[in-house]
């Protein structure tokens, strides 16, 4: 799946909560939601036939390396989301699971992060030879 159909997914779990669903849509959206993050940082490294590799490194990984590639208040801003999703995504005694506003907002927040990836990969220019 594509971050933007992973993205309306999680909306239509926020939106139309069911009873099959209680208890666990929250996390469930975080889930689409984080997925959806991590889709996006993939198709960014394999833009550039450079960074192509990356895609099999571990996602923190990917998200440490992104400052030499990336803004570094971007690449900060992914990496903060990606963080803030994770913990949302597992269950933690005493924690409440994330609210629909929580959720809402990150899935604005992905989508601004999602859509600066791209135009960063649309941008990005391999550099073939070593500049002297």
């Amino acid at each position: 799946m594509t971050p933007t159909e992973l993205l309306a997914e999680a909306r239509k779990l926020i939106a139309r909560p069911d009873a099959s669903t209680v208890g666990v849509w929250p996390r469930a959206a975080a889930f689409l939601v984080r997925q959806a993050l991590e889709v996006a940082v993939d198709e960014r490294w394999s833009a550039d036939p450079v960074t192509e590799p990356m895609r099999h490194a571990t996602m923190w990984s990917k998200l440490a390396c992104l400052p030499s590639y990336l803004d570094k208040q971007a690449a900060r801003q992914v990496a903060f989301a990606y963080a803030a999703l994770s913990r949302a995504c597992h269950y933690h005694h005493y924690e409440l699971a994330p609210t629909a506003a929580e959720l809402t907002n990150w899935i604005t927040d992905v989508e601004a992060l999602i859509a600066h990836l791209k135009q960063d990969a649309r941008t990005s220019r391999t550099v073939t030879e070593p500049v002297n």
